[in-house]
């Protein structure tokens, strides 16, 4: 009680809340300037990071959405709409513990009998569809922009710039690697060797004193690994080769000129032929999780003691594969959300985006498409460390800057920490092109084969965004997808914060010069406003 007092009021006027009687409950809720809150000093207890993004910022001094809040104090045991929320990303693990009672059946469609039983044009779509088939690797869109040999292209000198700085960039990086690599592997023989076992300790390494050389350059290396939070030198080992694994990607698969990912046989460059891909949903591989953790963070089954929660309830994810590893093609992504939206998806999260875009336009038609379908498309702002609006990231909803319709929202990055390191330093920003901010670092949800993981990104933070969303639709069904965009954009916490921008400690801006509503989206305020614009209509 005594932090509200000291706060001053952002939303303090009195709402009516949607009742179950006849009469309407009047809440009156002063939710006040959290930039006087004291800062979090204490480190995130293990349930505190996985949860963090649903903890309240006036209360738990954390930038999370108020999700726990909404749930205890508005939701309660109320009962919601059922709501169909299309995931455009990697394969998703519908058979997850976490996800499998949450996932969209197509109940028209007969499984494995090879028949488009709903002619809708795809065959045993059960769960979604599969726009890549066995595909999985591919190039960046820059690299495709070069191999066609297209000159006259508007992006082709761009891309070609880009391409020698990224291609001497993780050229350089994989020797670094690779050497940083055998560096650590012979440390930790020499230790292992040492100590007569494979798990000595910090303290063991820490009281070592040697004449010896060698066994001197393993001890500070395995220190230094050590005090970068590292806990054992296997675990520094595997960190390094994952590192290895994403390198090699980059160089072998993303920016070679000479590879060819796509195996659907259709021309990406047509948008004639629609119907290519399959009805198999799922990773090709585990280390595809990208998809999995996003359809966590929206809707993983709420209090069953696994994991931890999604955001929204009454969610049914309809599972559409289009992101390969790698820039996936502008023809799959604007087909995947017409797919969503034919086939009853009210929300659309997309937590993918790349610079360039020789078909925006099919996109920007599809996404317009979808406002005239009453469909909400919620799109990652990118990890580039960049204002997008300067340096563009699409897909996007302008052309010149004018819109091309009222239901797409773009959301930044938020890190645990509340103060100037708030905004995660991968994250792009845009005054007029990024509208909201929610948590994306170390954001803990499912992965495939029954796990759980934390990944930072602004793909993290669409998706949290998106069960927002999913919560006012389901709860609010009479609001329209613009409504609901402008409840996100206008119900957060504002916040006039000074942050850290892009990584680069130099560049220091107020928080509400990053987005064009400057503020953090809150799942509590969000219900309120909604039942506020609902009963106002009444």
């Amino acid at each position: 009680m005594q932090k509200l007092k000291s706060l001053t009021a952002i939303v303090g006027v009195s709402i009516l809340l949607f009742a179950c009687g006849s009469t309407p409950l009047v809440i009156s809720t002063p939710i006040e300037n959290i930039d006087s809150s004291p800062l979090k000093v204490s480190e995130l207890t293990e349930d505190e990071k996985h949860h963090w993004g649903h903890l309240d910022l006036a209360k738990d001094t954390v930038p999370g959405m108020s999700v726990d809040k909404a749930y205890a104090e508005i939701i309660k045991n109320k009962k919601g709409q059922s709501v169909i929320v299309g995931v455009i990303d990697s394969g998703i693990d519908i058979n997850h513990e976490d996800l499998n009672d949450v996932i969209w059946t197509n109940e028209d469609e007969i499984p494995n009998n090879g028949k488009d039983d709903d002619n809708n044009g795809y065959i045993d779509d059960v769960h979604g569809w599969n726009f890549l088939g066995d595909g999985y690797n591919e190039q960046l869109e820059m690299v495709r922009i070069l191999v066609s040999g297209d000159t006259d292209n508007p992006d082709y000198a761009a891309a070609q710039a880009e391409y020698e700085k990224e291609y001497q960039i993780w050229s350089e990086r994989k020797v670094q690697y690779d050497q940083l690599y055998q560096q650590i592997k012979s440390a930790d023989e020499i230790l292992t060797k040492h100590f007569g076992k494979k798990d000595y300790t910090k303290k063991e390494v820490a009281a070592i004193k040697t004449e010896d050389e060698a066994l001197n350059m393993a001890a500070q290396i395995a220190n230094y690994m050590f005090s970068n939070g590292l806990d054992t030198m296997a675990d520094a080992l595997k960190e390094i080769s994952d590192s290895l694994v994403s390198i090699n990607d980059r160089i072998n698969y993303n920016l070679n000129k000479d590879f060819e990912g796509r195996v659907n046989g259709d021309d990406p460059d047509d948008m004639s032929t629609k119907y290519y891909g399959n009805g198999n949903v799922k990773p090709v591989k585990k280390s595809e999780s990208h998809g999995t953790h996003v359809a966590g963070i929206i809707a993983a089954e709420r209090n069953n003691g696994l994991g931890d929660n999604g955001v929204a309830n009454n969610v049914k994810l309809m599972c559409i594969r289009t992101v390969p590893n790698g820039d996936e093609y502008d023809k799959d992504v604007a087909l995947a959300i017409r797919y969503a939206v034919d086939n009853g998806a009210k929300i659309i999260n997309g937590s993918f985006g790349k610079s360039y875009s020789p078909h925006s336009d099919w996109v920007r038609e599809a996404i317009a498409y979808a406002g005239k379908n009453d469909v909400l498309f919620v799109h990652a702002a990118g990890n580039d460390s960049k204002n997008v609006d300067v340096e563009p990231n699409f897909p996007d909803d302008n052309v010149n800057g004018v819109e091309v319709s009222d239901n797409y929202i773009r959301v930044g990055a938020l890190t645990p920490k509340y103060g100037s390191n708030m905004v995660g330093s991968f994250s792009n920003y845009g005054k007029n092109n990024v509208d909201v901010f929610a948590p994306g670092a170390s954001v803990y949800s499912t992965t495939p084969e029954n796990e759980y993981h934390t990944k930072d990104g602004t793909s993290m933070a669409a998706p949290g965004v998106t069960g927002i969303a999913a919560l006012i639709r389901s709860y609010f069904p009479t609001l329209t997808a613009p409504q609901v965009k402008k409840i996100l954009m206008d119900s957060g916490l504002p916040l006039k914060t000074k942050v850290i921008v892009g990584g680069d400690s130099s560049n220091i801006k107020p928080f509400s010069e990053l987005s064009k509503s400057g503020r953090i989206v809150n799942a509590y305020n969000a219900l309120i406003m909604a039942s506020r614009i609902v009963n106002a209509s009444l």
